[in-house]
C-alpha cells in the first residue's frame, strides 16, 4: 500500500482471498492501517499467517516517542504484534540533534521493541552504506531488513553487496519504477519474448537478482499478474540486458543527500 495512487479495499481482500499473497507492506506514512486492519478482517486470514511490516515516520523519532508511535500502528492495524517494524527515512528533522544520534536512539527503541516480542523483527528503509555503518558503530542488534527502491533503473549493487555481507535482507520496493519501466523498449521486447507482460519481467529480474519484490496495485486483476512470476525464468543474458540499464535515477526519495 502507499501514500500515492489511493488504497483499494478490494485490491487488498482479492490479494489475501484470491491470490495468496501473506506480505502487506504499509506505514504511518501511507495513512491506511485501520483500513487494512478492515481489508484483513474481511479476507478471513488468520493473523499468525500474515506477515505485516509498517514503518516508523521521522515525526516520531526518538526513543519514548518510538515505542508509542508502534503500540499506535498496533492498534490502528488491530494487531498484537508487528512481523516488521522498520525506520521509514534516514532524516530525523529534530532541531538541535544531529540525524546519526536521532537515528541511534530510535534504533535503541526499535531494538527493544524486537526483545520484547513486540515487533517480530526490526529494519531500516532508505538508508544507505553510511547510514548503516553509524547504526553499526552505535547500536547492538543489526537491522534485518533494509527496504530500498530497486528497479531497472535503480540498481543500487554496492548496498546490496552490504547488506548481504552483514546478514541484512535486501528489500526493493518500486519494482515498476512508478510504470517508467513499463513503456521501455527493451522491457517491451523482453516482454514479447517470454509472452508476459513488462510488469511481470521486472518483478521477476528483481528476484532473480536475489531480491524480495514489493510491487504494489490497487487494481485486482494487476495483482493477480504481478503474482504470476514463478513459472517462467529470464535467461542470464537477458538479466544482463536489465542489469545494464541502471542510470541512478529515482522515482522516489533520495537519500544520498542525507548525512
Amino acid at each position: 500500500t502507499s501514500h500515492q495512487g489511493g488504497y483499494s479495499h478490494d485490491a487488498v481482500v482479492h490479494a489475501l482471498r484470491k491470490c495468496g499473497i501473506r506480505h502487506i507492506d504499509t506505514a504511518k506514512r501511507y495513512g491506511c492501517e485501520s483500513l487494512l486492519q478492515k481489508a484483513i478482517k474481511e479476507s478471513g486470514v488468520k493473523r499468525e499467517d500474515l506477515w505485516i511490516t509498517t514503518k516508523l515516520w521521522h515525526s516520531d523519532y526518538g526513543y519514548e516517542n518510538t515505542k508509542k508511535a508502534c503500540l499506535d500502528s498496533c492498534a490502528r492495524l488491530g494487531v498484537e504484534y508487528l512481523d516488521l517494524y522498520l525506520i521509514h527515512w534516514p532524516d530525523a528533522q529534530v532541531p538541535g540533534k544531529s540525524n546519526r544520534e536521532v537515528r541511534a536512539e530510535t534504533w535503541r527503541a526499535m531494538e527493544e521493541l524486537y526483545e520484547k516480542g513486540l515487533c517480530r523483527s526490526i529494519g531500516v528503509s532508505n538508508f544507505l552504506i553510511s547510514h548503516l555503518e553509524q547504526l553499526r558503530e552505535d547500536c547492538v542488534i543489526t537491522p534485518h531488513v533494509n527496504q530500498v527502491e530497486y528497479h531497472p533503473f535503480q540498481r543500487p549493487q554496492e548496498l546490496v553487496d552490504y547488506c548481504r555481507s552483514r546478514g541484512i535482507v535486501f528489500e526493493g520496493y518500486c519494482p515498476l519504477a512508478k510504470g517508467e519501466a513499463l513503456t521501455h523498449p527493451s522491457i517491451i521486447q523482453l516482454a514479447k519474448k517470454y509472452g508476459r507482460t513488462p510488469a511481470q519481467i521486472c518483478i521477476r529480474w528483481s528476484i532473480q537478482n536475489g531480491i524480495v519484490t514489493i510491487p504494489k496495485s490497487t487494481k485486482p486483476e494487476r495483482v493477480e499478474e504481478n503474482c504470476k512470476v514463478f513459472d517462467f525464468t529470464i535467461a542470464e543474458d537477458d538479466v544482463e540486458i536489465l542489469n545494464g540499464m541502471h542510470d541512478g535515477r529515482h522515482v522516489s526519495w533520495d537519500p544520498s543527500l542525507i548525512v
